[in-house]
């Protein structure tokens, strides 16, 4: 087992689009009944919109483990340590915890106690999330989830190749 962490900042009005933060259901809606069914071709083009954007697109999963399912590229690092996970995300939380809007949340003690949690979660499987809002007003994400297997998704694949997934446990990316 290993460990993706995701990060993701954003504006309230893209994390509130919950359409695109959830998968897909597996049927589409019926097509329209004829050219002049507006209400039908709006329903299917919303369809479709939300889900392309929930495979492809950076915003969060209402789901943690669903993070899995998005393209790799938004993998920030990989870990075989739980440890070594949740100290990235103690350094995260240090690094924006001078925009959170809350005073309450930058409490050094509290963040600490937050990624010694989450260390104690990946050892025995589970995700972490973490969700703040910051300054102007933007929302910031953070996610643990575990792989090869997930034990809310057992059967979806490692979003990393495996070659690529040997170059990324060395630690984070330097993309995040």
């Amino acid at each position: 087992m290993h460990h993706h962490g995701y990060l993701w900042t954003g504006s309230r009005k893209r994390l509130d689009q919950e359409g695109h933060r959830r998968p897909p259901h597996p049927l589409p809606p019926p097509p329209p009944v004829g050219g002049d069914d507006t209400e039908g071709h709006k329903l299917a083009q919303r369809y479709k919109e939300a889900a392309a954007e929930f495979r492809t697109g950076d915003l969060p999963p209402m789901e943690t483990a669903r993070w899995l399912t998005k393209p790799g590229s938004l993998i920030c690092g990989t870990w075989e340590e739980p440890m070594e996970a949740a100290a990235w995300l103690g350094h995260r939380l240090m690094e924006y915890a001078p925009r959170f809007m809350s005073e309450a949340q930058r409490d050094g003690t509290r963040l600490a106690e937050l990624a010694g949690s989450a260390a104690e979660r990946l050892k025995w499987g589970g995700d972490v999330a973490h969700g703040f809002y910051l300054e102007r007003p933007l929302f910031l994400s953070l996610a643990l989830v575990c792989c090869s297997p997930n034990r809310d998704q057992p059967d979806t694949a490692c979003p990393l190749s495996p070659l690529r997934a040997e170059f990324r446990r060395s630690g984070e990316d330097a993309a995040c």
